[in-house]
């Protein structure tokens, strides 16, 4: 078991320079010329995605957010996705599924929602602490329970990511390992059940960013 986490932990290096990181940018060189001069079929497509999200974002953020928000989630989604799809591909360390890369983008975000909401709404602040409707002998109660849930938000943000990138890919891992010492028979099954699992893992990819990327929109809003 030992062996078989070590896989998703950054040691590979040359000249004390970790290489497995060189993942997250590596992918800009694969993009085709013709992507930044016309409009191709990838921009195109891009570019539909991109505004499908930048509504989605505009309603869960509200009308009194700031303008270029949603640009920021945007970025975020694509930053995302692009390290789970190429986390996917063999030899590629997914930088998504290590804790150091999933916090270092949840904890900056939540931490300047909480500045700018206690610092420009206080009394909204306090307010959202305590439930509308709430009896006043359980006021003392929902105060700790919001207050506990607010402060473990980055670190469940964090979690949600790496943990679903990671048991996809021990599942290949593990079914992978199984294969030589399997008949022919039933290689052709394992084959069959990775390829399904891959199909599996690129929808994960996909959805992982955008759930990410929704409940960071939906914290920012919380704060208005």
């Amino acid at each position: 078991m030992v062996n078989l986490f070590s896989s998703f932990d950054p040691s590979t290096s040359i000249l004390s320079l970790s290489l497995n990181w060189i993942s997250s940018i590596i992918g800009l060189l694969c993009l085709p010329i013709c992507y930044w001069f016309i409009p191709s079929r990838f921009n195109l497509i891009w570019s539909l995605i991109t505004s499908t999200l930048f509504k989605e974002f505009k309603v869960l953020i509200g009308p009194k957010g700031h303008l270029g928000t949603t640009l920021i989630f945007i970025a975020l989604f694509s930053l995302i996705m692009f390290n789970n799809l190429l986390g996917l591909f063999p030899y590629i360390f997914t930088s998504s599924s290590h804790m150091s890369m999933t916090f270092s983008l949840a904890l900056p975000l939540w931490l300047s929602f909480m500045l700018f909401g206690w610092i420009n709404h206080t009394k909204h602040m306090f307010a959202h602490l305590v439930p509308q409707g709430t009896p006043s002998v359980l006021m003392p109660f929902m105060v700790c329970i919001e207050t506990i849930s607010n402060i473990i938000r980055p670190g469940t943000l964090a979690v949600r990511l790496a943990a679903n990138m990671i048991a996809g890919h021990l599942l290949l891992t593990l079914l992978g390992n199984t294969g030589p010492s399997l008949m022919i028979i039933s290689v052709q099954f394992l084959l069959l059940a990775q390829l399904a699992l891959l199909m599996l893992e690129t929808a994960v990819a996909i959805i992982q960013s955008y759930v990410f990327t929704v409940l960071s929109t939906l914290y920012s809003s919380e704060v208005y």
